[in-house]
């Protein structure tokens, strides 16, 4: 039988850290940000419904998308992040139900499925845990501003796009502390592991 853990988090508390350490001891981990990348190469419905939506202007000269100018007009617009969600929304939930039942039929013991937005977009149903990879909303914000070369507001404003992280840590089954140190992140991920092993 296999155990379909989701992985969620909020923007840069470290969810992709806490992804690679799964990866790294070879459990297989479904990205939904990689498959989000993949719904929308050109040539896709994907990548046609958004530019419809949107117009030409998020294409790059060779047709891709333009994730940046994307992204600019999206996180500025609660209403234009709803759009995109519905136009994305439907083709990665396939992908990713395909992909975990690929995963049972091979009775993989243990899953990974790494979704930014699991809560937000009702994911919680199909998975045996959640774990919330949280640091404080502040750490978040001071992280996410060096990371990405953003002011204060243009921060808030990607924070704001997502629910709050103290909303996920309450809704979750295994929370993963990962305000301080990488050594301390991977130990609280070897110690679920490590008891959990005999059951997975």
């Amino acid at each position: 039988m296999t155990f379909v853990l989701g992985l969620t988090g909020g923007i840069s508390t470290g969810k992709s850290t806490v992804s690679q350490m799964f990866s790294a001891q070879q459990i297989p981990v479904i990205d939904a940000d990689l498959i989000a990348r993949e719904v929308v190469e050109p040539g896709t419905t994907g990548l046609k419904k958004i530019t419809e939506v949107f117009g030409q202007t998020v294409l790059q000269a060779d047709g891709s998308l333009h994730r940046k100018k994307l992204g600019e007009l999206v996180f500025s617009s609660p209403e234009k992040l709803a759009q995109l969600n519905d136009i994305l929304g439907l083709e990665i939930r396939q992908v990713i139900l395909a992909r975990i039942d690929a995963f049972k039929k091979l009775a993989v013991p243990l899953v990974v499925v790494d979704i930014p937005l699991l809560y937000e977009s009702g994911y919680e149903a199909i998975m045996d845990a959640v774990m919330v990879v949280y640091v404080p909303q502040e750490l978040q914000l001071d992280r996410l501003m060096k990371r990405d070369h953003l002011t204060p507001e243009q921060a808030q404003a990607r924070l704001e796009s997502q629910w709050p992280i103290d909303s996920k840590k309450e809704r979750a089954d295994i929370l993963i502390d990962n305000s301080g140190s990488i050594t301390e992140t991977k130990n609280q991920v070897d110690n679920w592991l490590q008891k959990n092993r005999e059951t997975l």
